[in-house]
């Protein structure tokens, strides 16, 4: 069972076992640094569907299916799922998830979804509740554009502050025997909001409360950094990522040697045109299920706390001029 450290973290004394886990992305993510890792690239954007919405889906459910695989079990074999993305009503999550017939939880942390869906799913088969569990997360970068800021069409020009939201999806499969990386510990985020307004500029608003969950996590844990092979936060970006390190350094928490972010290994900032870095919940998702795990896997990573971060913002509260909340989870993985 799980035994609390401190005040906001929670210690998997089973260790539930990252079984299977699987990425599937879209043509810019494809064309990064990243690719050999990911399980498919579609050159398709649109994955032969007739909506960006539908398209969306579509990577979930490849997603899922490619971890249940990978994992070497059925559907049959997973108690719940837990699943969000970026739409209203999570809509990718519902649309692409219902043929697997699997119960579902559907999940909404924004961009932090990934470790929110981890966090929840790693709990459950550590509490006994379930056997094996199916964390996943998907974003978009057409449907997200159109829902959060203009069609496509209108060509707005982006700010240098602004992130790509990533076509890509992660799923990883949760259980309780393996010998994978496991679940060691997580800790649940605080909402941190200084007042950003500007939706082109979500590294800002999240990094606060990246920087919060972390301190938090190393409070409670009576450890530093550099007790960590790899300080691993969502998507942040170029912007947020700096921030981050700041707001730690007045702490007298130095990050800079281990820390690094899913939006900036996603994309080639030199090459491909995403300014500040690459975000979504596709983001963090995609990286940490298809290079991250990777690793873990053969070692080469031990000991990674994975932080994801998101703008619980809305269009509705943007409209109305209201500022963008942060949020972040974390995940203590080992192996």
């Amino acid at each position: 069972m799980a035994q609390r450290l401190g005040k906001y973290t929670l210690r998997l004394e089973n260790r539930p076992r990252v079984q299977g886990f699987a990425s599937i992305v879209g043509k810019k993510e494809g064309d990064g640094p990243l690719e050999r890792y990911f399980d498919a690239v579609h050159d398709d954007t649109t994955l032969g569907q007739d909506s960006w919405e539908k398209a969306e889906s579509r990577l979930q459910q490849e997603a899922a299916e490619e971890a249940i695989k990978k994992a070497g079990v059925t559907e049959q074999d997973i108690q719940y799922i837990l699943a969000g993305d970026l739409l209203n009503q999570c809509i990718s999550s519902t649309f692409g998830l219902q043929s697997l017939n699997i119960p579902f939880w559907g999940q909404y942390g924004a961009c932090s979804t990934m470790a929110q869906t981890l966090s929840l799913a790693s709990v459950l088969v550590d509490a006994g509740a379930a056997e094996r569990c199916l964390a996943v997360t998907s974003s978009h970068f057409c449907s997200a554009e159109r829902q959060f800021r203009f069609p496509l069409e209108y060509g707005g020009q982006r700010t240098p502050t602004a992130q790509w939201t990533a076509t890509a999806s992660g799923a990883v499969v949760v259980g309780q025997s393996g010998d994978g990386p496991w679940v060691s510990a997580v800790t649940a985020g605080r909402i941190r909001d200084l007042g950003i307004k500007d939706a082109a500029n979500m590294g800002a608003a999240m990094a606060p409360a990246a920087a919060q969950t972390l301190f938090d996590f190393l409070t409670d844990t009576q450890t530093k950094p550099a007790d960590y092979d790899l300080i691993l936060t969502g998507d942040l970006g170029l912007i947020g990522s700096s921030l981050m390190e700041e707001i730690l350094r007045r702490d007298g928490i130095e990050i800079a040697p281990v820390h690094n972010d899913c939006g900036l290994m996603l994309y080639d900032r030199e090459k491909q045109d995403v300014h500040a870095g690459g975000s979504g919940c596709g983001c963090s998702g995609a990286v940490l299920c298809s290079v991250v795990l990777q690793r873990m896997c053969r070692k080469k990573l031990r000991n990674v706390l994975f932080i994801g971060t998101g703008a619980l913002m809305s269009t509705t509260s943007s409209q109305q001029g209201e500022s963008i909340p942060g949020i972040a989870h974390l995940v203590y993985l080992q192996a």
